[in-house]
């Protein structure tokens, strides 16, 4: 086979490969407002410039295109709000990564906030391969804040007597209700109080 045949080749992919990468940031961005189940083809051809038939050639169906917009999703949430805080370890590791995910949210890394949070108001009452697989990232998240508070519990930077348990639900309620009230009122002093109000829990459940 020629070598210019095999690089034409590669050179196909290549632009096969980031034309799907756009199409599915794009979908993550799109969701957060319009939900996953009002992401189209249409819409995504129009956003990003692309034909119709060059949506519709990467994906097998909207399911498809669905889950892999959450996968997406998944590796964006990972880079920007799991990976910075793997540096620290127990309690500063607990508080990097709610202080990462009010980042995330304050920063409007997503114009509608948080993927997951909106995809569960979506997805939840809805069985499927879609609401399996954000209710595992859920699970995912809820672990890694469990794992930090576990070791910050056996280093004893929390008191012998914090429910581990408890502890995760209450931050991870706080930031979650952060990311609703920051989107729909627009509003920097929610996330002040959010902080205000992990620093609180933390106040509770470390030594003095």
């Amino acid at each position: 086979m020629p070598q210019n045949t095999k690089e034409s080749r590669r050179r196909t992919r290549a632009d096969g490969e980031r034309t799907r990468q756009l199409i599915l940031e794009t979908a993550v961005r799109l969701a957060t407002i319009e939900g996953l189940d009002g992401l189209s083809i249409g819409n995504l051809a129009s956003a990003i410039g692309v034909s119709k038939s060059g949506v519709y050639a990467h994906f097998d169906s909207k399911e498809d295109l669905q889950l892999a917009t959450v996968e997406t999703a998944r590796t964006l949430f990972i880079d920007v709000v799991v990976v910075p805080a793997l540096e620290a370890e127990g309690l500063e590791r607990l508080g990097a990564l709610c202080e990462s995910f009010l980042s995330y949210v304050e920063h409007r890394t997503l114009p509608g906030g948080c993927f997951f949070a909106a995809a569960a108001a979506e997805l939840g009452g809805r069985p499927g391969p879609l609401k399996a697989r954000v209710a595992e990232n859920q699970t995912d998240w809820i672990a890694l804040l469990t794992a930090a508070a576990e070791e910050a519990k056996a280093r004893r930077q929390l008191l012998a007597d914090t429910d581990v348990e408890i502890l995760v639900f209450e931050l991870n309620a706080i930031v979650i209700a952060a990311n609703t009230g920051f989107i729909l009122h627009d509003d920097p002093a929610i996330i002040s109080r959010a902080r205000a109000a992990i620093a609180r829990v933390f106040a509770t459940t470390t030594p003095a």
